[in-house]
């Protein structure tokens, strides 16, 4: 993670929680949209400063007034040092208090997990050795998989000769003349090259060419049964049977002989050859699907390794307590806990009008960053296991976020982390085949009927996830809810929308709440840990 969270949700909420010197450079920067609109936005942004809040005094201020608003951040600091104690407890004794103290949340996330290590130590080496050998599994199994898309390259060659020659079989049996003759000579001009062809000098085109039978090509293509090559054993045989409308190739009997012969054979490949060519057309798609399988099969192996590589990679920011010959490790962790502001309870106690829990409006939740870095002397536990003592430094930060502003905190959050390797060879399987999947889908994909696809069309539309989202977003103060539930598209790649009047005086006790639950959790670490409170 190269940006810092805390600027990050300054870029995502610049109205709120932004320094005024820099929020109109911010906001320039989003809306000029682009992928990485946000992060480019957070290495500009700045988070406003901490002031002090009468949580108290709050009672005799009313919450209509959005006072939470004016004063947004609420930020302490602490710093731990013990040599002697294992850092790992105080770690999860910080992860079991805000899974126990945020109740409504719906979990307690980790954004970032980096460390480094000196040089010198042997906790570097080993982690080396870990990561390479992660590595060594992970493009070998990424090896196997682009062995296999090369293979499916070629079969989706294959299956297209195949559609292209089936073509000419359902013309031939289309009832239209003019295709049925256009197929007709197509499939004679395939059996002389790749049937016939292999009589060798007694083929029909060898022998056209060094015996003189000039007329033997053109009266096989011009041939449209045996009938046309009938010998008669008389003339009058042959004047009786044109009265009666039977039309005869007129080529000498040795010719006639021979292409009786060559015509038999052929309309027999005819037969054969479709049957085949089905066969074979079903069997690679069989074999395609499997062999598509096979890729993500691959690709499902090698993630683990994969992430574990990553993992393992040393990328925390050194700084100068990260001597090369010192046994040293620095560690960089930010917890992310987030609890549901409790609207109904303020309507409850009265703090709120009944009208605000009615209105329609996102979900705002009381969001504490937890930032944690480690300083630690790697030592061995009973030979095997590292363990971890030195000096913790805490950041504690509080907000207050609507659904909206904790989804792109996430996604850029994982943008960021997915620069590395991992993106671009984790992903390099699925991107090879997403770029097959139309070829792919039209030899395994089953055609649905008109019908069921207008359904289909009509049920995604029902449960569009963008209008499930959004649909709590609203222009008035009030609105019938049923009705703001159309769809109501927005572009948060260029910002998100602002709060409505009802929104603000929400997201203000979000922010009271948060307030208070940032500093309980400051003083409860401080006494747990034997500091004054």
């Amino acid at each position: 993670m190269v940006v810092d969270i805390k600027n990050l949700i300054a870029a995502i909420s610049p109205d709120i929680y932004c320094d005024p010197s820099v929020k109109d450079k911010v906001k320039e920067t989003i809306k000029a949209g682009g992928e990485n609109n946000y992060l480019e936005a957070a290495k500009i942004a700045k988070l406003k400063d901490a002031e002090y809040m009468d949580i108290d005094g709050l009672y005799y201020k009313s919450p209509l007034d959005s006072p939470g608003i004016k004063a947004p951040i609420e930020r302490h600091s602490v710093v731990y040092d013990a040599a002697n104690e294992n850092l790992e407890p105080v770690y999860f004794w910080l992860l079991d208090y805000l899974n126990n103290d945020y109740k409504k949340a719906k979990k307690v996330d980790k954004l970032i997990d980096n460390f480094v290590s000196s040089p010198g130590s042997s906790h570097f080496s080993e982690m080396g050795m870990k990561a390479t050998k992660m590595q060594d599994e992970a493009m070998k199994l990424l090896g196997s998989a682009n062995t296999v898309i090369k293979s499916i390259l070629n079969i989706l060659y294959d299956l297209k000769e195949f559609k292209i020659r089936l073509e000419v079989y359902k013309d031939l049996k289309s009832g239209d003349k003019a295709k049925m003759d256009a197929a007709m000579f197509s499939l004679k001009q395939v059996w002389l090259d790749t049937v016939d062809f292999k009589r060798g000098n007694t083929s029909i085109k060898q022998m056209a060419a060094q015996y003189q039978y000039v007329t033997l090509i053109d009266a096989f293509f011009a041939a449209k049964s045996l009938e046309d090559l009938k010998i008669f054993d008389s003339k009058a045989e042959e004047e009786k049977a044109t009265e009666k409308g039977l039309k005869n190739i007129d080529i000498n009997d040795r010719v006639k002989r021979i292409l009786q012969q060559r015509l038999l054979e052929f309309y027999k490949w005819i037969s054969e050859s479709e049957s085949e060519l089905n066969k074979r057309f079903e069997i690679e798609k069989i074999y395609l699907r499997s062999q598509v399988n096979s890729v993500k099969l691959y690709s499902k192996w090698a993630k683990p390794y994969l992430k574990a590589a990553q993992d393992l990679e040393m990328r925390a920011t050194p700084d100068g307590s990260l001597v090369n010959a010192f046994n040293t490790s620095l560690f960089e962790l930010t917890l992310l806990a987030q609890g549901e502001y409790d609207l109904k309870g303020d309507v409850a106690r009265h703090e709120l009008p009944v009208m605000i829990e009615k209105a329609k409006s996102r979900k705002y939740w009381a969001v504490t960053v937890v930032e944690l870095k480690f300083r630690s002397i790697p030592g061995r536990s009973g030979g095997q296991q590292y363990t971890f003592r030195g000096k913790l430094e805490a950041n504690f930060t509080s907000v207050g976020l609507n659904d909206d502003e904790l989804k792109i905190l996430r996604e850029q959050v994982e943008k960021d982390d997915l620069k590395d390797a991992f993106n671009l060879i984790g992903g390099a399987t699925e991107e090879s085949l997403s770029l097959l999947t139309k070829e792919i889908d039209e030899f395994l994909s089953e055609k649905k009927p008109e019908k069921d696809k207008e359904e289909k069309k009509e049920k995604s539309n029902d449960t569009n996830p963008f209008s499930a989202l959004f649909e709590g977003l609203f222009t008035g103060w009030f609105g019938d809810k049923e009705k703001n539930k159309e769809d109501k598209k927005q572009d948060l790649s260029k910002g998100i929308e602002k709060d409505t009047d009802i929104e603000k005086i929400i997201r203000s006790q979000s922010i009271i709440q948060a307030r208070t639950e940032c500093s309980k959790l400051y003083t409860s670490f401080k006494k747990a840990h034997g500091m004054v409170a």
